[in-house]
């Protein structure tokens, strides 16, 4: 999908309309792909084709760590600076969900994000908010 033959979506427009600080979206994602959500590498992979997809530089390397000692939150955490802001989530491998949250002072569309993440981790439902900083 070329992004720059799409129309800009309510949110973007709604951002360079109001002059807004910037875009913070969360996106909850469920039934994930078990093998996906578990390995660092594939969440470092995600996280590089994210930022090319969306257009962000990267600011530094993709921090992966796993950690919990409560089974009901134990996962990898990742963590991504960006120039504009950051890019994080949390994998929790006892719901096999992914908590991913992008937040950019540039414009990007939230569901190209969405859609993304959801394939990439092999979800079957998702939930995405996303709400303009002002």
């Amino acid at each position: 999908m070329n992004n720059t033959t799409l129309s800009p979506s309510v949110v973007v427009r709604r951002a360079i309309d109001e002059s807004v600080w910037g875009i913070a979206t969360s996106i909850d994602i469920y039934n994930c792909n078990p093998a996906t959500i578990r390995d660092a590498d594939k969440i470092r992979q995600f996280v590089s084709e994210l930022c090319d997809l969306i257009e962000m530089r990267r600011f530094g390397d993709t921090q992966v760590v796993h950690f919990g000692e409560d089974e009901r939150v134990a996962g990898y955490s990742m963590v991504q600076l960006i120039e504009t802001s950051l890019i994080s989530a949390h994998f929790a491998n006892q719901t096999n969900a992914t908590y991913l949250d992008v937040f950019s002072c540039k414009p990007y569309e939230p569901e190209v994000v969405a859609d993304f993440a959801q394939t990439f981790f092999g979800g079957t439902q998702r939930i995405t908010n996303s709400t303009l900083r002002r």
